[in-house]
């Protein structure tokens, strides 16, 4: 096994998924990548006042700035690849934005026609405090963790896709935690960023504490997982996902793969695996900031003994 270094430069980023993009890094199985990612944004620097304009690595707002891809040789379509993040650590600042989207949440809210309102962090070890005072605890994880879908790009970064992953914004990523995601394109060309210093379930206020991130991964392949889709092992338990611009259908897809998960596990019949998921499973909303929502369903993992 090898470890890579891949810092985020202009030759190492990109805004967009495309399978046609060229790798900026090609690794074996096992081998781990210490990952530098800019902020959503791609800000060069951290803003002296809320809202000041700084300078940033891509003009072009309107999709994340991304580390990769990177390359896993052997990986084809139909494969898994496995994330293990080994550590992730959160940059020294962040910041927040809410009042800046018009959407049935905004309205509903009163907030819509902004003003906006931002929040500038100072990140620390284990806390976050920002310009107004307040501080809070952080749980450092990535929002974007995706593959290339298999059409020819270029796509949007912004929504999550069932097929290959991406913007999920699953504050259960954290440390320890193993993503499995399907291989869509060969060599899987993973894209890491949008580092969360912070985010509740739901990434309410659209976005979270946005900073910089340096995460360590471990990427290895898979063929066949037994659960099929995303999904995920987190210090909390097993995760299951869904993602609709439906939250009742992302509801279904996300509980119907936990009960392939269930019946796998303890030998079930369907019907069975959803009386004990009553019982034990959580059902969590990930995001509602990106169009297409996001439900993961947690098994905790002393929750069936």
């Amino acid at each position: 096994m090898v470890r890579h270094e891949l810092p985020a430069t202009r030759d190492t980023v990109v805004n967009v998924f495309s399978r046609d993009t060229p790798p900026v890094l090609t690794v074996d199985a096992g081998d781990s990548v210490v990952v530098g990612s800019l902020d959503a944004a791609g800000y060069l620097e951290p803003m002296r006042t809320p809202g000041d304009p700084r300078p940033r690595m891509f003009e072009d707002r309107t999709n994340h700035c991304l580390t990769g891809p990177i390359a896993v040789r052997g990986a084809e379509p139909g494969m898994v690849l496995e994330v293990r993040f080994e550590s992730i650590r959160a940059g020294t600042w962040g910041w927040t934005l809410a009042g800046v989207k018009d959407n049935p949440l905004t309205r509903r809210l009163g907030v819509a026609d902004g003003p906006a309102s931002w929040l500038l962090w100072d990140i620390g070890d284990e806390t976050a405090t920002n310009d107004r005072g307040r501080t809070v605890d952080i749980a450092p994880f990535l929002g974007v963790v995706g593959v290339p879908p298999v059409e020819p790009g270029p796509h949007s970064t912004i929504p999550p896709r069932a097929a290959s992953g991406g913007n999920i914004d699953c504050r259960e990523l954290v440390a320890s935690s193993t993503l499995y995601l399907p291989v869509t394109v060969p060599g899987a060309m993973l894209h890491l960023g949008d580092g969360h210093a912070a985010q509740g379930n739901g990434e309410v206020a659209g976005t979270a504490i946005e900073c910089p991130m340096t995460t360590e991964v471990t990427l290895n392949l898979r063929e066949r997982a037994p659960v099929p889709g995303i999904h995920a092992e987190t210090p909390e338990g097993q995760v299951t996902f869904g993602f609709d611009e439906d939250l009742n259908v992302a509801t279904g897809d996300a509980l119907d793969a936990m009960l392939v998960w269930l019946r796998s596990l303890f030998d079930l019949d369907r019907t069975a695996a959803l009386a004990l998921a009553g019982a034990t499973v959580d059902l969590r909303i990930t995001q509602v900031a990106n169009g297409t929502r996001g439900v993961h369903a947690v098994l905790p993992y002393d929750a069936i003994r």
